[in-house]
C-alpha cells in the first residue's frame, strides 16, 4: 500500500511541474516586436560612430511538431553615421524596398526544449538575409537544465560553439522566470571566422596573447518568461554583445562594436502562419553561414550590374590617368579593378584578355591585377596563356610569384601548380621551374594551416622527386626538392628527409654536405607543427660528434627554434663542457648567451632555461676570437603595445678562416598577438676564398701527384680530405617561405663571362645607344597590392563584422631622353670612342608614387556597409628636367637643371579616420563622418602687424606664433624658418581662468609650417603639418591615430628675381680661365687699410702702453719643430692663454672688446712671444702659476701604472724625429735654422694668392642663371704651382660686392711632409686653420704625425660641438680600451701621432688641448710594407693587386714553428716530442687530394740537426745545415746563397735570404712562407688552407682540443704518439735514407683482463719500432690504446697489422718506442 501511495505522489508532482523551456502552442501566432542595433567606434561620446538598425514585427508559430515558422512583418533597415549620440538613424528606404521580398519570406526551423535545430528556407532567400534571421533565432536558443539553476556548457549559436554560463531564478509571486546567459567569445570550442591573407605568413603568438589581448568579445542575454505547465512564454529578451579590437592591446583603449537586440512580446493571434508555396531547402543550422562576405571590399561598395563593362571602364580610367604619372586615387581604383575581376567569370576574363593583350598598357594592368583574384582562376589563366605563348618568361615569372602570394589555398590550386611544374615549357627554364616548385610547397603549407588534417598525398610528388634524384645522383634536384618540403612543412615529409641525413640512412653518407644542410633546414617548418618529434631527431644529429661541425651547428639552430624545454637546454650545456670542437662550443654558447637576454614572450621559457645553462657553462668561451662561429640574437618587445621586433644572425665557420663558411640572418616582427618572420637570407661561401687566391694553373700531371703520394704512401691509414669545391649559394625568404635561391659554381661564372663578352650583349648595347640618339620616351606604371588581410566573424545580430587591412600602391614614371654625339659614331664603333666625343643629353624624368593604406572595422555585406575606416594616403612626385654635355677633348662638363612647371606639392601624406554608412541601392546617399567633430578645429587669419600681435598674444590664448630666422653662413644669405603653431583647436576667451583651461579636455590639434629658402638658387621648400587626434581622451597609440593628420611638402620659387635654370659646369685645362665669371683679386695685405687704421686705434685705447712694446716675427706655432721647443715659448703661450682666460671673466662689454683684440691679432702680423707676455697682466701671471700647480697635482695624483704609461708616452712623443728636408730651399738656406713652417711661409709670402700670377687649372661653377642676367651662385677655382708643388683652391660667391671666400692652400714641402692652410671669411682673413702631415721615426720605427692648429674659429656652435665631441670621445675611449689622461697640452692644437710597433700593429697617440689619449699595439688586418715584407714584395714588381693580396694573406696566415724538439702548432699549441733519427716526418702538408705542397722534417743522424724537404709544384727543395752554413738544393742541384733570390719560372715560388735564414714563399700554392735557419724553422700557410693541412703542425682549424690528429683521423692522447704517427717509415735496412724504423701494432706483454676474462691485446695506434734485423739504440715510452680479444681467439700479429687500426680502444697502456736503430750487416 505504501508503494502505491508513493507512486501516486510522484506522478502528481511530475504532472504539476513547471517547464522552463519556451513553448509555442499549435494553431496560434505569437507576435513580437524586434529592434536590433549595431554601432561601431570609440566608446566615448561626442565622437563619430557607424552602425545599423533593424526594426520589425516577428511572428512565430508552429508548423508541425518540433517545427516552427518565423516571419517578419513590416521590416525596416536604418543606417547610422554621425556624432554619437547627437544624431539619429537614417532609414535606408531603397535598401529596405530591395530586400523586402526576402525579408518577408517566412522560414522554418526545428525547435525542441529551447534548442534550435536545422533551418529551412526557400532558394530565393539570400545567405545574408538568412543570417539576419538566424540572429533572431539566436535569441530563442537556450539550453535549460531542470535540475540546476547555475551551470555552464559549450553551446552552439550564431558565433559557433562557445562557453556559455546560465543563471536561472524564479519569482513565484509575480509568476516570472528570469534567465541570464553569457558567452565568452574568447573561449569557443568552434568559433566561426574566416581569415584571408594570413595563412602561411603569420604565426599566432600564444604567449603574447596570454599577456595581453588585441581582440575580445562577450555577449549576454536576459529573458523574462512566464511559466506554464506546458512551457514558458518569452515576454521579453534583451541581448547585448560587445567586441573590442585594438592592435596595441585593448587595455590601452580599443575600438568597439556594440550590438543590442530586444525581442518584446506583443500579442497572440489565434490563426496560424501560412508558409509560402515554395520548396523549403535545408540551409544549415543556427550557426552563421559564410557566403558573400568577400564579394565587396570593406573600403568601398560597388553596385555591379555589368561586370565586363565596368572592368573595361575601370581599365580605361587607370590607363589614361596613370600615363607616366601616378594619380592620387589610382590605388583605390586598382583595388576596385581587382574586386570586379573576382566577381567576373573565367570566360569574361579570357574575353577581356583577348581584347587588350595587344595593348601594352592594358596588358600590364591586367597581369598585375589577375594574380590578386584570390582563387585558382588566376593560376589557371597563367598556365593556359603561358602554354599558348601569350606570356613572356618574365611576365609569367612575375605573375606566378604574385599569384602564389595571393591565391587562396585549395586543392584545385595545388593541382594546378603541380601540373605547371611538370610542364616541359616550365622545366626548360630553371628559374621558372624553381618558382613553381617553391610555390607548390608554399601553397601546401597555406592549405594545411587552414585544414590541419591535410593529407600526405599532397607532398607525395615531391617525395617521388627525391627518390628519382637519388637514383640519378642529381644533387641539384635533391636540393630543390628539400627546399620545397621546407616550404610545405608537412609532417609526412619527415621520413624522406631522414633518408638524406647521416646517422639515419646508409645512403646519406655519400651525399654532399650541402644536401645534409638543406635537409636539416627543411625541418624548421615541420618543427612548428611537431616540435617534440623534431627535437628527438635533431638532438641526435647535434650529439653525433663524428658529423661535420657545420651540420651540427645548423642542427642547433633548428633545435632552439623548437623552443627547447629546460631539460634539453641543460643537456646541451652539459655536452658543451666536454665538447672537443670549439667551433660548435662557441656557436652554441653564444646562442644560449644571447637567448638568455631575450624579452619576447614566445622565448620566455627558453630564456629562463638558457639563464640556468649559463651558470653551468664556463665564461672562458667568451675568450674565443671572431674566427670561431657565433650566434647573435637581439630583440625588443613592449608589452603594453603588443609590439616588438627581433633579429638573429648566425656566423658559421668550419675552420678559423677569415671568411666564414655560412652566414644566415633573420628578422621577426611582433604585432597584435602574432609574429611573422619577415625576411631571411643565407649565404654559403665554401671554397670561395680559396678560389679567389690560390694559383689558377696548378699542373695536374700524374708525375707530380705520384711523387707526393709516393712520399706519404707509408703513412698508416692516411686519408685525404675532400677538396673544397668553389661554391657560393644564396637564398631569400619572405614571411617564412623561401622564394628564390641560386647556386653559384664555376660553370655558372663561366657562362656569365661568356654572356658578357658575347655578341648579343654588344648588339643590345648598340640598340640602346640608337634609341638614345633617336630619342627615347617611356611612360610606365606599376600597380601592386601589397597587403590584404581580412578577418570576418559574425555578431549576434547575424551581420558579419570585419577587421581588415589593405595596402595598395601605384608607381609611375615618365622618361624622355635624347642624346647627340659629335662627330657621329660609325656602325662598328668601339665604346672607347665615346670618351673622345662631344656628348649632349637632354632628359625629363618624373617618378611618382601613390599609396593607400586602409584599416577597417565594422559591418561589410554585399549590400550594406557600416564601418570605422582609417585611411592613409601618400603621394609623391619628384620631377626633374636637365640638360648635360660632356666634352672630354676640351675637358668640359656642363649640367643644367631646368625649372619644372605645374608641380608645387612634391609629397603629401594624409591619415584620417571616418565613420562610413552606405548601401548598394543608394550610393549617392552614403554618409562619411570624421571621427572628431570638424567644428572644433578653428583657425584665425594671421597677419604680420605688430599691433595685432600685441593685442592677441596674451596669457590666456593658447595659440602661438613663432618666426625664426638664422644665418646658415654669414654673407651667404639667410634661410628663414617660419613656425606657426597652435596648441589647441579653439581660441579661448580672455576672461577664462587658467584653472578652467587646465581642467577642460580639449582636442589636441596643431598646425605647423616650416619653410626653408635659399636665395642663391631661388628655391623655397615648406613643410605643413596638421594633426587633430583623440589623445585628449586617452594618450595611447590608438587614440593618437584616431583623427586627421596631414603632411605636405611643397617646393616653389623663392621671393626675388626669377631663376631660369641652375647650372653646374666643370672646365679643366687651358680653357679653365675663360670660364671664370668673377675675377677674385685678393689683397696681399692681411687686412684692408681702412679697417687696419680703425682697429689699431681701438687697440691703443683698450691696451694702454701698446706703442711702447716691440714685436718680432716668429714662426707659426702650428709648424714649429719639436726639437726647437723651449720653456719660454711654452710660458709665452700659457701667458697668452691667461689673457683670454682673465678677460672672459670680465663684463660682457669688455669680453666683446677683447674679441676685437683677437681679431686684430689675426689680421695683423704675428707678434712674438715677448709681445704676448707684454699683454699679460699681473693677474695672468698668477693664473699661470695656478695652472702650473694644477698640472703638477694632476700628474702626482695619478696611479703608478698610469704614471709609468704616461712617462713612456711622453718619451714616445719626444723621440719623434722628422724625415723632412725642405726641398724648396737653396743649400744656403738649408744650413740655416729655418723651420719647415717658415719654409711654408716663404712660399706663401712670395705669392699669397696664385690667382694673381697663375691661370686656374680647373674651374667649377655652381650658379643660378637669373632672368636679369646677374650672377648668383658659387665659383670654385683651382690653381697649381708646379715649381713649388703647391695647390690653391678659392671658393667665391658670385654675388656682386660679396667678399666672403674660402681659400685652401696645400704645399708638398718634401716627400715626407705636406702642409695645408684653410682660411675663410671676408677676403679669406677671418678664420684660419693649418693641417700638417709629416713622416718620421720613433725609436727607429717609421711614424706619421698629423697636426691640426687654428688661430680663430667661428664661436657660434663650436663650443657645443666641441663638448659633444669630447664626451663622445671619452665614451668611445673607455669602450675600446684607450688610455686617456687630463693634461694641459698646446692650446689650439690637436696632434695625432701614429708609429709602427711592428709589421702588424701601431702605437697611436692623440693630443688635444686638455687631454691625451693613447693606445699601444693597435692591431692591423694587413702586414705593413716595411722590413722583410717590403723586400718580399719585390717579387710582385708590376701588380699592386698582387702586393695587397700578399700583405693580406701574410697577415692572416697560420704559423707553426720548430725549435729543437719543441713544436708550436698552427693552432698555437706547444708540445715537446722525441723525434726519431734519420726518418722523415710530415711537418705540414696539403691534406686534400690536390696535394699542393708537402713539407718533410728530418733529424740527421750525425749532428742531430733538423733538415727539411719541400715538395711543391713540380720541384723539390732541400734546406739543410753544412758546417755553419745553410745549403739550398732545388731538384738536387745546389744553389749558392749568393745567387738568391731564386724565382721559379712558372709556379710563383720565390726563395730568398731572410735575416739569418732562408725563406720560401708560395702563397698561391697555400704556403705563405717556410723559414729555415740554424736554430729554428717556421711554416706559414695561407688563411684559405686552414682546416686542410695535417702533420706535426696540425690542421690549423683552431681546434686545440683535437690537436693530436693522426693520419687515420684519430686523436692521439699524447704528443709523442702523435708525432710518431707522422713518421715516414723505412723500406728496408738497406735504405739509403738510413731510416731503419717502421710503424707497427704491438702486443701488450702483460696479462690483461676484459670483462672478467683473460685477453690478449694489440695496439690500435702504431708504435715506432726498428726494422727486422735492426736493434734499438735509443728508446722512449709512449701511451697507446689497445684493443683486446679473448685469449683463445685466433687473432695474431699479422691479422693485427691488417685491420687492427680500425678497432675500438679497450684500454690504454705504455709501450716502448724506438728512436734510433742500428742494423746488422746480415739484415735483409
Amino acid at each position: 500500500m505504501k508503494v502505491v501511495v508513493l507512486a501516486l505522489t510522484v506522478a502528481l508532482v511530475a504532472g504539476t511541474q513547471v517547464s522552463y523551456a519556451p513553448e509555442f502552442a499549435p494553431g496560434k501566432t505569437y507576435e513580437y516586436k524586434y529592434v536590433a542595433y549595431l554601432l561601431g567606434g570609440l566608446p566615448e561620446e561626442g565622437l563619430a560612430r557607424a552602425g545599423v538598425k533593424i526594426e520589425s514585427k516577428v511572428w512565430l508559430g508552429e508548423a508541425a511538431p518540433d517545427s516552427y515558422i518565423l516571419k517578419l512583418v513590416d521590416p525596416m533597415l536604418y543606417e547610422y553615421s554621425g556624432i554619437w549620440p547627437k544624431e539619429d538613424y537614417r532609414p535606408a528606404t531603397k535598401l529596405t524596398s530591395a530586400l523586402t521580398a526576402q525579408l518577408l519570406t517566412p522560414i522554418k526551423f526545428e525547435y525542441a526544449n529551447g534548442v534550435v535545430g536545422k533551418v529551412y528556407a526557400p532558394e530565393g532567400v539570400s545567405t545574408t538575409v538568412l543570417n539576419i534571421l538566424r540572429g533572431i533565432l539566436n535569441v530563442l536558443q537556450m539550453n535549460i537544465k531542470k535540475t540546476q539553476n547555475v551551470y555552464d556548457l559549450q553551446e552552439s549559436g550564431v558565433q559557433g560553439v562557445c562557453k556559455t554560463h546560465y543563471v536561472i531564478s524564479e519569482d513565484s509571486k509575480a509568476e516570472r522566470i528570469y534567465l541570464t546567459k553569457t558567452k565568452d567569445l574568447n573561449h569557443c570550442a568552434d568559433r566561426v571566422s574566416m581569415d584571408v591573407g594570413l595563412a602561411g605568413y603569420v604565426d599566432r603568438c600564444a604567449e603574447c596573447q596570454s599577456r595581453a589581448k588585441y581582440l575580445k568579445g562577450a555577449s549576454a542575454v536576459t529573458y523574462v518568461m512566464k511559466p506554464s505547465a506546458s512551457g514558458s512564454l518569452i515576454l521579453e529578451a534583451t541581448s547585448s554583445e560587445l567586441i573590442q579590437f585594438s592592435p596595441f592591446n585593448i587595455v590601452n583603449g580599443a575600438a568597439q562594436t556594440e550590438t543590442k537586440q530586444i525581442l518584446k512580446f506583443l500579442d497572440v493571434k489565434m490563426a496560424p502562419i501560412e508558409p509560402i508555396k515554395a520548396d523549403y531547402l535545408p540551409r544549415g543550422s543556427l550557426t552563421y553561414e559564410m557566403g558573400t562576405e568577400l564579394l565587396q571590399t570593406p573600403i568601398q561598395l560597388l553596385r555591379i550590374s555589368n561586370v565586363e563593362a565596368q572592368i573595361v571602364e575601370t581599365l580605361n580610367h587607370l590607363v589614361n590617368l596613370n600615363l607616366g604619372k601616378a594619380h592620387e586615387e589610382s590605388p583605390l581604383k586598382f583595388i576596385e579593378l581587382i574586386q570586379l575581376l573576382r566577381v567576373a567569370k573565367y570566360e569574361t576574363i579570357e574575353t577581356l584578355w583577348s581584347q587588350f593583350k595587344a595593348k601594352d598598357d592594358y596588358r600590364h594592368w591586367m597581369l598585375s591585377s589577375i594574380p590578386a583574384i584570390h582563387n585558382h582562376v588566376a593560376l589557371k589563366f597563367i598556365k593556359e596563356k603561358f602554354i599558348a605563348g601569350d606570356l613572356t618568361y618574365f611576365e609569367v615569372g612575375q605573375a606566378l610569384m604574385l599569384s602564389i602570394q595571393w591565391v587562396s589555398p585549395d586543392l584545385e590550386a595545388i593541382k594546378l601548380l603541380e601540373g605547371l611544374a611538370m610542364t616541359p615549357k616550365i622545366q626548360e627554364k630553371p628559374f621558372l621551374h624553381e618558382i613553381v616548385m617553391l610555390g607548390f610547397g608554399t601553397m601546401i603549407d597555406k592549405y594545411c594551416i587552414q585544414n590541419p588534417s591535410c593529407p600526405a598525398e599532397l607532398v607525395r610528388p615531391v617525395h617521388d622527386v627525391i627518390v628519382r634524384a637519388l637514383e640519378k645522383r642529381d644533387n641539384d634536384e635533391l636540393v630543390l626538392a628539400l627546399k620545397v618540403l621546407g616550404n610545405a612543412g608537412h609532417p609526412s615529409s619527415l621520413k624522406p628527409i631522414m633518408k638524406l641525413l647521416p646517422g639515419f640512412s646508409n645512403t646519406a653518407s655519400n651525399l654532399p654536405l650541402k644536401v645534409h644542410i638543406d635537409a636539416v633546414l627543411a625541418l624548421r617548418k615541420i618543427a612548428k607543427r611537431e616540435p617534440k618529434m623534431i627535437q628527438d631527431m635533431v638532438i641526435q644529429l647535434f650529439m653525433d660528434k663524428h658529423l661535420d661541425q657545420e651540420l651540427r651547428m645548423v642542427a642547433a639552430i633548428v633545435l632552439f627554434e623548437t623552443k627547447l624545454p629546460m631539460g634539453l637546454v641543460t643537456t646541451l650545456a652539459q655536452s658543451l663542457l666536454k665538447e672537443a670542437n670549439l667551433q660548435v662550443a662557441s656557436f652554441v654558447y653564444s646562442y644560449m648567451k644571447a637567448l638568455a637576454k631575450t624579452t619576447t614572450p614566445d622565448h620566455s621559457s627558453v630564456a629562463a632555461a638558457c639563464s640556468v645553462a649559463m651558470r653551468i657553462l664556463s665564461p672562458r668561451f667568451d675568450r674565443l676570437s671572431f674566427r670561431f662561429s657565433r650566434a647573435f640574437y637581439y630583440d625588443a618587445y613592449y608589452n603594453p603595445w603588443m609590439m616588438g621586433a627581433a633579429a638573429s644572425a648566425y656566423y658559421i665557420n668550419d675552420v678559423a678562416t677569415v671568411l666564414p663558411r655560412n652566414i644566415m640572418a633573420k628578422t621577426r616582427t611582433y604585432f597584435a598577438g602574432a609574429h611573422a618572420d619577415v625576411f631571411e637570407f643565407g649565404a654559403r661561401t665554401e671554397g670561395l676564398q680559396e678560389a679567389l687566391l690560390k694559383i689558377r694553373d696548378v699542373p695536374e700531371d700524374a708525375d707530380r701527384i705520384a711523387k707526393m703520394k709516393q712520399a706519404i704512401r707509408a703513412l698508416t691509414e692516411w686519408r685525404a680530405d675532400p677538396s673544397r669545391q668553389p661554391l657560393g649559394s644564396l637564398y631569400v625568404k619572405f614571411f617564412g617561405q623561401e622564394v628564390a635561391f641560386v647556386n653559384i659554381d664555376k660553370a655558372m661564372v663561366e657562362q656569365l663571362i661568356q654572356l658578357a663578352n658575347g655578341l648579343e650583349i654588344r648588339t643590345h648595347g648598340r640598340k640602346a645607344l640608337d634609341a638614345l640618339l633617336s630619342g627615347y620616351t617611356l611612360k610606365y606604371s606599376m600597380p601592386m597590392l601589397a597587403a590584404e588581410i581580412r578577418r570576418v566573424f559574425p555578431t549576434t545580430l547575424g551581420l558579419p563584422m570585419e577587421c581588415s587591412f589593405y595596402t595598395a600602391a601605384v608607381a609611375a614614371a615618365s622618361v624622355e631622353v635624347k642624346a647627340t654625339v659629335s662627330p657621329p659614331l660609325p656602325e662598328d664603333f668601339n665604346p672607347v670612342q665615346l670618351l673622345k666625343s662631344d656628348i649632349s643629353l637632354k632628359s625629363a624624368i618624373a617618378p611618382s608614387v601613390s599609396m593607400h593604406t586602409y584599416a577597417v572595422m565594422g559591418v561589410n555585406t554585399a549590400f550594406l556597409q557600416a564601418t570605422m575606416l582609417t585611411k592613409a594616403k601618400v603621394h609623391t612626385i619628384v620631377p626633374e628636367k636637365m640638360e648635360a654635355r660632356l666634352d672630354m677633348n676640351n675637358g668640359n662638363f656642363n649640367l643644367q637643371l631646368l625649372p619644372v612647371e605645374g608641380v608645387n606639392t612634391i609629397a603629401s601624406a594624409l591619415v584620417e579616420t571616418v565613420a562610413v554608412a552606405r548601401n548598394v541601392e543608394d550610393l549617392a546617399a552614403a554618409k562619411i563622418t570624421p571621427i572628431l567633430p570638424v567644428e572644433t578645429l578653428t583657425w584665425k587669419n594671421i597677419t604680420s602687424k605688430s599691433s595685432w600681435m600685441s593685442s592677441s598674444l596674451n596669457d590666456s590664448m593658447v595659440g602661438r606664433i613663432f618666426l625664426l630666422s638664422f644665418p646658415i653662413e654669414e654673407n651667404f644669405g639667410k634661410l628663414p624658418i617660419v613656425v606657426l603653431q597652435s596648441a589647441s583647436s579653439e581660441i579661448l576667451p580672455d576672461n577664462m581662468a587658467r584653472s578652467t583651461v587646465s581642467k577642460m579636455k580639449l582636442p589636441r590639434a596643431f598646425w605647423k609650417k616650416l619653410c626653408v629658402a635659399t636665395q642663391t638658387f631661388g628655391i623655397k621648400a615648406c613643410a605643413e603639418i596638421e594633426s587633430h587626434n583623440a589623445t585628449f581622451l586617452k594618450n595611447t597609440p590608438l587614440y593618437t591615430i584616431m583623427g586627421k593628420h596631414a603632411v605636405y611638402i611643397k617646393v616653389s620659387p623663392a621671393a626675388g628675381p626669377a631663376i631660369e635654370r641652375i647650372e653646374i659646369e666643370v672646365q679643366v685645362g687651358e680653357k679653365a680661365a675663360e670660364k671664370l665669371i668673377k675675377v677674385v683679386n685678393l689683397s696681399e695685405e692681411e687686412e684692408p687699410l681702412e679697417d687696419k687704421n680703425v682697429l689699431m686705434k681701438l687697440k691703443k685705447i683698450l691696451v694702454p702702453g701698446l706703442k711702447n712694446r716691440t714685436s718680432v716675427s716668429s714662426s707659426s706655432s702650428s709648424s714649429r719643430s719639436t726639437n726647437s721647443r723651449s720653456s719660454s715659448s711654452r710660458s709665452s703661450s700659457s701667458s697668452s692663454r691667461d689673457v683670454n682666460s682673465s678677460s672672459s671673466s670680465s663684463s660682457r662689454f669688455k669680453s666683446k672688446m677683447i674679441d676685437l683684440i683677437d681679431l686684430i691679432n689675426i689680421k695683423s702680423k704675428k707678434s712674438s712671444s715677448s709681445s704676448s707676455r707684454g699683454l699679460s697682466s699681473s693677474s695672468s701671471s698668477s693664473s699661470s702659476s695656478h695652472r702650473s700647480r694644477w698640472s703638477k697635482s694632476a700628474s702626482s695624483s695619478s696611479s703608478s701604472s698610469r704614471s709609468s704609461s704616461m712617462s713612456k708616452q711622453e718619451l714616445f712623443e719626444m723621440n719623434f724625429t722628422r724625415h723632412h728636408i725642405h726641398q724648396h730651399s737653396i743649400s744656403a738656406e738649408r744650413t740655416s735654422s729655418k723651420s719647415s713652417a717658415q719654409s711654408f711661409e716663404d712660399i706663401y709670402n712670395k705669392a699669397k694668392y696664385l690667382s694673381n700670377t697663375f691661370k686656374p687649372a680647373a674651374t667649377i661653377l655652381i650658379r643660378a642663371v637669373r632672368a636679369d642676367h646677374k650672377n648668383q651662385g658659387y665659383q670654385i677655382a683651382a690653381y697649381y704651382d708646379k715649381g713649388n708643388a703647391r695647390v690653391q683652391v678659392i671658393v667665391a660667391n658670385l654675388t656682386e660686392n660679396d667678399n666672403w671666400r674660402i681659400c685652401a692652400d696645400g704645399v708638398m714641402l718634401s716627400n715626407h711632409k705636406l702642409m695645408a692652410r684653410f682660411t675663410w671669411g671676408i677676403e679669406c682673413k677671418q678664420y684660419n686653420t693649418t693641417i700638417t702631415a709629416e713622416t718620421g721615426h720613433v725609436a727607429k720605427e717609421p711614424a706619421l704625425r698629423v697636426k691640426l692648429a687654428w688661430t680663430r674659429l667661428p664661436e657660434e656652435g663650436m663650443t657645443r660641438y666641441a663638448k659633444w665631441v669630447s664626451e663622445y670621445r671619452s665614451r668611445t675611449a673607455v669602450q675600446y680600451g684607450v688610455n686617456q689622461t687630463r693634461v694641459a697640452n698646446e692650446a689650439k692644437e690637436i696632434k695625432l701621432t701614429v708609429a709602427v710597433a711592428n709589421e702588424t700593429s701601431l702605437n697611436v697617440t692623440l693630443k688635444t688641448p686638455k687631454s691625451t689619449l693613447y693606445k699601444l699595439g693597435v692591431g692591423l688586418p694587413i702586414y705593413l710594407p716595411i722590413k722583410n715584407t717590403n723586400i718580399e714584395l719585390d717579387s710582385y714588381p708590376d701588380s699592386w693587386s698582387d702586393k695587397i693580396t700578399y700583405m693580406l694573406t701574410k697577415a692572416h696566415a697560420a704559423e707553426c714553428s720548430v725549435l729543437n724538439d719543441t713544436v708550436v702548432t698552427f693552432n698555437n699549441r706547444r708540445y715537446k716530442t722525441e723525434m726519431p733519427l734519420s726518418c722523415h716526418q710530415v711537418l705540414a702538408q696539403d691534406c686534400t687530394s690536390e696535394l699542393k705542397f708537402l713539407v718533410l722534417l728530418r733529424k740527421d743522424k750525425t749532428h742531430e740537426k733538423n733538415e727539411i724537404n719541400i715538395k711543391i709544384h713540380n720541384i723539390d727543395i732541400d734546406l739543410y745545415h753544412k758546417d755553419s752554413d745553410i745549403m739550398v738544393k732545388v731538384n738536387g742541384a745546389e744553389i749558392p746563397t749568393n745567387n738568391l733570390p731564386y724565382q721559379h719560372p712558372e709556379g710563383n715560388i720565390t726563395i730568398r735570404k731572410n735575416d739569418e735564414g732562408i725563406s720560401l714563399f708560395a702563397p698561391s700554392h697555400g704556403l705563405q712562407e717556410v723559414f729555415y735557419s740554424l736554430s729554428e724553422l717556421k711554416v706559414k700557410v695561407v688563411d684559405w688552407m686552414r682546416g686542410q693541412t695535417c702533420g706535426l703542425c696540425g690542421k690549423a682549424d683552431g681546434e686545440v682540443r683535437q690537436e693530436y690528429r693522426t693520419p687515420n683521423d684519430r686523436v692521439a692522447k699524447n704528443a709523442t704518439s702523435f708525432s710518431h704517427s707522422w713518421v715516414l717509415p723505412g723500406k728496408s735496412c738497406r735504405d739509403a735514407s738510413e731510416c731503419f724504423m717502421q710503424l707497427e701494432s704491438v702486443k701488450l706483454e702483460k696479462q690483461a683482463s676484459l670483462d672478467g676474462e683473460q685477453a690478449k691485446c694489440y695496439s690500435v695506434e702504431p708504435v715506432l719500432r726498428c726494422l727486422p734485423g735492426c736493434m734499438p739504440l735509443r728508446t722512449t715510452f709512449v701511451n697507446v690504446g689497445y684493443h683486446c680479444v679473448p685469449l683463445e681467439s685466433n687473432l695474431n700479429r699479422l691479422d693485427a697489422l691488417s685491420n687492427i687500426y680500425e678497432k675500438s680502444i679497450d684500454l690504454r697502456e705504455t709501450a716502448e718506442a724506438h728512436l734510433a736503430c742500428r742494423c746488422t750487416p746480415q739484415c735483409a
